[in-house]
């Protein structure tokens, strides 16, 4: 398995995939000055990685939409991440190229799309639809049937009442408690969560 990215988000992706037992075939990253990423030495950048046409890649970038770009470049992957200690149902759907951290949840009829991240111990409950290139952060958790568009990000501890549609590339920040729809681009915050402004920055 190959890792695109060499920060601190790929540090974890490293040891999702080897608690997985996978092989990190090599690391690759467009800042050349990084010389390794854990004990792994990076092999070249982008371009030199799209010269190989390899399948089995994750990138590893934790800004979601730095890794939608990169995305657009290479070929689709044929891989998922998937730590050992999460708990996944076999009634739910994940696309290739998304990571499933430690102790994350995904319950039966969830639909999670392609480059997600699920971070630490997030809870993504029955009947979610999570789009593209979501990141869905610690400890957030998503009740029954809650809807979230491409991009977006939701904080650290956040929670998502059932039903709720999240727009795309919203950002909902740290701790806030979403109770009704949020159209695309905004950003919340706050109990119960209200609209702070928008960022058009796609």
């Amino acid at each position: 398995m190959h890792i695109i990215g060499a920060g601190g988000h790929a540090k974890v992706v490293a040891d999702i995939l080897l608690s997985a037992k996978h092989n990190i075939d090599g690391v690759w990253d467009e800042n050349l000055q990084i010389k390794q990423l854990l004990h792994y030495p990076i092999k070249g950048n982008l371009a030199n990685f799209k010269e190989l046409g390899i399948e089995q890649f994750i990138i590893a970038v934790g800004n979601n939409l730095i890794r939608k770009k990169i995305a657009a470049q290479l070929q689709r992957t044929k891989a998922v991440a998937l730590a050992s200690a999460s708990s996944v149902s076999s009634f739910a759907m994940i696309e290739k190229g998304t990571v499933v951290m430690p102790n994350a949840s995904i319950n039966a009829g969830a639909v999670i799309g392609a480059h997600v991240i699920v971070n630490t111990n997030a809870s993504i409950d029955h009947d979610c639809r999570v789009a593209d290139f979501v990141h869905i952060s610690p400890q957030a958790g998503l009740a029954g049937a809650v809807e979230v568009g491409e991009g977006t990000h939701i904080g650290i501890g956040a929670s998502i009442i059932q039903g709720v549609k999240i727009g795309k590339w919203v950002t909902i920040g740290a701790g806030a408690v979403v109770i009704k729809d949020v159209p695309d681009y905004a950003v919340v915050v706050g109990n119960p969560g209200r609209i702070i402004k928008y960022n058009l920055n796609e």
